[in-house]
């Protein structure tokens, strides 16, 4: 056979042979991207377990403040007459359950956040600190109770007009891939210059912003792996202050920070929160941090042991005193 048939014969059959492979990987792959696609369906037809109000839903009465026995509030609720400025946040007999799980996390929570005030939250690890703080922007829905911002009962307002009054920071900072002005400007886009400097100097990362090249234009990586755990904290603090919510929500967001810095950005805030009148709760595990609070409750096991000052909680609550013995030395606490 000439070497040039010997030659157009092989072409050939690689060719026939390549094509035959190809069809034997579209029948295999056919029945795993059926499975595939059936999975994908399912997902897209699952209800969100959390869903806005229909508009044609009426909307139920919030319990008033002087709600009889059968819906209580608290004593701490009970006290607090309702404030002219927005932001009030109020938590009536909630109880929360995560799905699948047989004992509660959340027991009987009631206590009101006030606007102009900082309210703290301090208890053990696993008490259900960060539960109920998720709750607030919904994140969850209560299992029972409810949760109102300005009398108002957060399942009916959409999540869009929710979120908007809330600016959250979580425990674990993340930074979207673009410049520090823009992840500053993800909760409210028309902020100038001057806010997003005012929102960085109430985080203490003014002077760090300040010596980067470019500065608010200085370039963030994608979840902020060009920059330290506590510059991304304060990156992220920030980009709530900006926001400028009625809400303030910090999910032991100060963890990475300096006892100097968080001090520094602690006093800071509390003035902030004074102007706006906006209302902050935070988490904390370092009770040093929040014996300032104007409010500080305590949750031990799911339920609140203690509400009150640092110097009230001293005197009535032992377990506030033994979380705040074993992080303080007695000179400390005096």
């Amino acid at each position: 056979m000439p070497i040039g048939n010997l030659t157009a014969f092989l072409a050939y059959i690689m060719q026939i042979l390549m094509s035959v492979m190809m069809a034997v990987v579209m029948f295999i792959m056919i029945p795993r991207a059926s499975a595939s696609a059936e999975r994908i369906q399912q997902v897209l037809q699952v209800e969100p377990s959390i869903a806005d109000p229909k508009a044609s839903a009426p909307a139920p009465a919030p319990v008033p403040a002087s709600a009889p026995a059968s819906a209580p509030i608290g004593a701490d609720c009970a006290a607090d007459p309702p404030a002219p400025a927005g932001g009030r946040v109020e938590f009536q007999s909630v109880a929360f359950t995560y799905p699948g799980a047989e004992a509660p996390v959340l027991k009987d929570i009631s206590f009101c956040a006030q606007p102009g005030e900082v309210t703290a939250i301090v208890g053990s690890t696993g008490c259900g600190k960060s539960t109920l703080i998720n709750l607030i922007p919904r994140f969850y829905d209560v299992t029972k109770g409810a949760v109102l911002i300005d009398g108002v009962d957060i399942r009916n307002l959409t999540q869009h007009d929710l979120r908007d009054k809330v600016g959250f920071v979580p425990q674990k900072a993340f930074l979207f891939s673009g410049t520090i002005a823009s992840n500053l400007r993800y909760g409210r886009s028309d902020a100038d210059d001057a806010q997003l400097w005012h929102a960085l100097d109430i985080a203490q990362a003014a002077d760090f912003v300040s010596e980067m090249p470019g500065q608010l234009e200085a370039a963030v990586a994608q979840g902020g792996t060009n920059l330290s755990g506590g510059q991304k904290q304060r990156i992220a603090i920030a980009r709530a202050l900006a926001k400028k919510p009625e809400v303030y929500v910090f999910d032991d967001s100060f963890s990475a920070l300096d006892f100097a810095t968080d001090a520094r950005l602690r006093a800071a805030l509390a003035s902030e929160v004074r102007d706006t009148d906006a209302t902050v709760l935070i988490v904390a595990q370092r009770v040093s941090t929040i014996m300032n609070a104007d409010r500080i409750i305590v949750l031990d096991k799911g339920a609140i042991v203690g509400i009150g000052t640092h110097q009230e909680l001293m005197e009535h609550c032992a377990v506030y005193r033994e979380i705040v013995f074993s992080q303080l030395a007695e000179e400390e606490v005096a």
